[in-house]
């Protein structure tokens, strides 16, 4: 159960459907802290002492003929990693929460020291050529490491170092899939370059630029050269566009231009995000993957976290509309099994919502869409009044600007 001190009762099949009542303003960080945490504190409490393989279920969907059992383990700790970097990034400090979080760095980077230790029960599969999925979370970890090197990257000694540089690498012998598959592989190849590692140029150029090909216009890319109305634009493509770019600019290995352009792209992706948001605090269960739950606000989230959000998009607003959108689904009777591990399910536990691809481990991914945990307390986004996101404005029946299409 979530901690009393969050003053939360769960979401029971009745009132779901009715609007969930709001939480003082002062209690919302709170309430997404100790969410984060709690979805967190399985995968970390067990793998920083080498028992996530012993511990943690592999729940597929039983139509599925997939093994996950090779996969799932780097599918959990890469996928909560890169969602709760951020956070990670923020330090210690002597307030409550700064204590919590040192906690969970600490938690963090022995982790990564069992994951990448060829002599752990914990060791992980990165470079199998019959494990394709491997570049995918190897990539979501290059991208956490990304988000928190003050955290997750300087602090480790140079033999995990050694180590975790070797798994990444050892990922090259996978070839991608022709779609968003090619951002793993450049993520990887950024944060080698971002560690002052050897990296592979093509590999990374290669995956910016297919994507610019595949761009379709008002802020969506395709999922390679087909569009695919679902939500891989936040789980994947636009958060890994501006984590490559950012990099690539520090490094003075990209133009500003390149980087606005991108930019210019997620923006108006996360406005669209924003108004995707009924009132009630749900979005359209489109497309695959939807087991991942509120990962698909992780564009929104992003450009939050980096303060990137247009004039007529306040802080506050996101911090409503996300807020309400994490309880709808966490709440949810059936999210968490009686251990506390996530179930597949986008609001509660919808074993039939997960694909065959769909494991465990996948479900982590959820954790995106809590970017903003990464503003300090005391940034607008946290402090500021309650104010109504966009859609729950127009069905009030406020007057609001009219939308148009970005190029």
């Amino acid at each position: 159960m979530l901690p009393a001190a969050a003053s939360l009762s769960l979401v029971t099949k009745a009132s779901a459907e009715a609007a969930i009542p709001a939480l003082p303003d002062t209690d919302i960080r709170k309430y997404w802290v100790t969410v984060m945490t709690k979805i967190a504190d399985p995968v970390l409490q067990h793998l920083s002492k080498g028992r996530l393989k012993a511990e943690m279920p592999v729940e597929v969907n039983p139509t599925s003929e997939l093994d996950r059992s090779k996969v799932t383990y780097l599918e959990a700790l890469g996928r909560l990693l890169a969602g709760i970097a951020p956070w990670l990034e923020l330090g210690p400090d002597d307030t409550a929460e700064g204590k919590i979080r040192a906690k969970y760095i600490a938690l963090a980077q022995q982790s990564i020291r069992q994951a990448v230790n060829p002599l752990s029960p914990d060791y992980m599969q990165f470079t199998d050529q019959k494990y394709e999925q491997a570049l995918v979370d190897a990539s979501f970890l290059a991208q956490a490491l990304i988000r928190a090197p003050k955290q997750l990257w300087e602090p480790l000694d140079r033999k995990v170092k050694e180590q975790l540089i070797t798994a990444l690498k050892s990922t090259r012998v996978i070839k991608p899939t022709y779609n968003n598959w090619l951002l793993f592989m450049g993520m990887i190849e950024a944060f080698l370059l971002m560690a002052g590692e050897d990296y592979d140029t093509v590999r990374l150029d290669y995956a910016l630029k297919k994507h610019l090909e595949w761009y379709k216009g008002d802020g969506i890319y395709g999922d390679g050269p087909s569009f695919h109305w679902d939500y891989y634009n936040s789980y994947v493509i636009q958060p890994m566009m501006m984590d490559i770019t950012n990099v690539m600019i520090a490094k003075g290995k990209e133009t500003k231009e390149f980087y606005n352009t991108v930019l210019e792209r997620a923006v108006r992706h996360a406005v669209i995000q924003e108004r995707l948001i009924s009132p009630e605090g749900t979005f359209p269960p489109v497309g695959r993957s939807l087991a991942y739950r509120f990962g698909a606000m992780q564009g929104l989230g992003q450009i939050a976290l980096l303060k990137k959000l247009p004039e007529t998009i306040k802080p506050a607003q996101v911090r409503e509309a996300l807020t309400s959108v994490i309880r709808r689904m966490i709440e949810a009777p059936g999210t968490f099994d009686k251990n506390g591990w996530l179930t597949i399910g986008f609001c509660g536990h919808q074993i039939d919502i997960g694909e065959a691809y769909i494991s465990t481990g996948s479900l982590y991914l959820c954790t995106t869409g809590m970017l903003p945990l990464g503003l300090p307390q005391d940034d607008p986004f946290w402090k500021d009044a309650a104010a109504e996101w966009t859609a729950k404005k127009v069905w009030n029946g406020l007057n609001i600007p009219a939308d148009h299409a970005a190029p």
